[in-house]
């Protein structure tokens, strides 16, 4: 697709298909599941899919995003709060990222089963296993481990439900976040480092630091993401303010690692022209819309938002695409990658590993942030 010309509407087609093919129990860019003949199952991939939407509602007015995320979510949530293949015992972060829709969902509705829900997934946040520093484990089988994927999936929850149902008091996240700031980030290469296991026992983890190997492009996006939309929500100006730097520090480490000609990220962050790299575009589409929502909200600089738009450019025209039959399809994403377990010893957060996982088209781990991405352009007047 040629970027050159602006071509955005085209977009739209593209998540309307989406949309049209979707059900519930299959969504389209759910593809993990696709592949794994999962039993449809309350999860982050459609979490993310559906935030995009209800924010594309936000943005264009068109009830119709609110209407197929209220179908959708209503297929997962029961009346009582249950929640379709959810087991709170998992202690799994990642399943309480799709709980952020909840809140949207709740007000726009009324419906009392949300509120339910909202409150089970508060429920696990409540008793989650902690790491020494007091971070939350990112799941049951991961013990003593952040990953940075996590601070997207729980915390963006959790400021959310201190505002709407508690006294507002954030200390607990900013606390998961200075931790973060101080054990994960690389001051010499100004980036995060994707997991550390605070018992420094996993066969990945460096025996000095806990630290994996590697800097992940998708991990620093979802750490990134979470940063700008939690300075988005809270009201104290404390919290606020610590957060704002660590977002910023964070978007000028790896502003300098933007690809010249398309301004996106490669898998490998640091490893530019390495041998199997790759620009990805999931990871560069979160990073795109950290930087054009920071530049929008005033926290950053107005060349962020250049940047960022850069990037979003960069990905259509490199990766969306049009087949055979006349339709867009999204490529260039990395299908899922992490650290472990021990009996997964492949995932040894290496570079060899990162780059050897599958690159898929359409799947909502990159779809998702682009469409937030698109919805960034059409706010911030950078439509064309």
């Amino acid at each position: 697709m040629d970027a050159q010309n602006n071509n955005y509407a085209k977009i739209d087609n593209y998540i309307e298909r989406l949309l049209q093919g979707s059900t519930p129990d299959a969504p389209l860019w759910n593809i993990e599941s696709i592949r794994g003949g999962k039993t449809p199952h309350w999860n982050y991939i459609d979490g993310c899919m559906i935030t995009a939407l209800l924010c594309a509602n936000e943005i264009t007015g068109e009830e119709k995003y609110v209407d197929f995320a209220e179908k959708f979510i209503d297929y997962y949530v029961f009346e009582d709060g249950s929640i379709r293949g959810y087991t709170l015992e998992n202690y799994n972060l990642d399943d309480v990222n799709e709980g952020r829709v909840l809140f949207d969902l709740y007000k726009k509705t009324g419906k009392e089963k949300y509120k339910r829900a909202i409150f089970q997934l508060y429920e696990q946040l409540h008793n989650q296993p902690r790491t020494k520093t007091g971070n939350f484990w990112h799941k049951a089988i991961y013990p003593n481990q952040i990953w940075l994927d996590g601070l997207y999936m729980a915390q963006v929850f959790y400021v959310r439900f201190q505002k709407e149902f508690m006294d507002g008091d954030y200390s607990d996240t900013l606390s998961q976040f200075c931790n973060v700031r101080k054990y994960m980030f690389d001051e010499q290469k100004k980036l995060y480092y994707h997991g550390i296991d605070c018992s420094k026992k996993a066969f990945w983890a460096d025996k000095e630091t806990g630290c994996s190997g590697n800097f992940w492009l998708r991990a620093i996006g979802w750490f990134s993401v979470a940063l700008i939309d939690i300075i988005d929500y809270v009201d104290d100006e404390n919290t606020k303010n610590e957060l704002c730097g660590i977002f910023r520090e964070a978007m000028e480490g790896i502003l300098q690692y933007a690809d010249v000609q398309t301004g996106m990220f490669y898998q490998v962050v640091d490893c530019a022209g390495k041998e199997g790299n790759y620009l990805e575009t999931s990871g560069s589409s979160m990073i795109a819309y950290a930087m054009m929502k920071g530049a929008r909200l005033g926290v950053l600089d107005k060349k962020y938002a250049e940047a960022g738009k850069k990037a979003f450019d960069g990905i259509c025209e490199k990766y969306l695409t049009i087949n055979g039959d006349g339709e867009l399809n999204l490529g260039g994403i990395c299908l899922v990658a992490g650290l472990g377990p021990e009996k997964n010893r492949r995932r040894d957060g290496s570079y060899a590993y990162y780059i050897s996982e599958p690159v898929v088209e359409n799947d909502a781990k990159g779809v998702a942030p682009f469409v937030l991405c698109y919805m960034e352009v059409k706010r911030n007047g950078l439509w064309a």
